[in-house]
């Protein structure tokens, strides 16, 4: 009985800190997982909205490709032979602006 009385007083002062903790580990929740999360989708939208007509893109699974068309939702890629259509949020980088780069350095080191 004197154990059970000495942990319901002990309960009541340490509610407080309890709930400081739980929000401390909330905040840093927030930053370190959720925040980043958002800044990600963010600049995939951007990416996906940015894409044009002639340029090679990789999807999610593993396709590369030229686009040759752009609808609203959709995409038309040419790889090879063939033609796909295919959702623009299945593409998940584009080629053409390394690529760019890396010519662009070797013109510049050349002239």
């Amino acid at each position: 009985m004197t154990n059970l009385y000495i942990l319901l007083q002990a309960k009541g002062q340490s509610t407080d800190s309890f709930m400081i903790m739980m929000g401390l580990m909330l905040i840093v929740m927030y930053f370190f997982m959720i925040r980043p999360q958002q800044k990600k989708a963010k600049l995939q939208k951007a990416f996906i909205e940015s894409l044009k007509k002639g340029d090679k893109v990789i999807t999610t699974g593993g396709i590369h490709g030229k686009i040759v068309s752009l609808e609203a939702t959709t995409a038309i890629i040419e790889s090879e032979s063939y033609k796909l259509k295919i959702e623009r949020s299945a593409i998940s980088s584009e080629l053409s602006a390394p690529l760019n780069k890396v010519e662009e350095a070797k013109v510049e080191t050349k002239a």
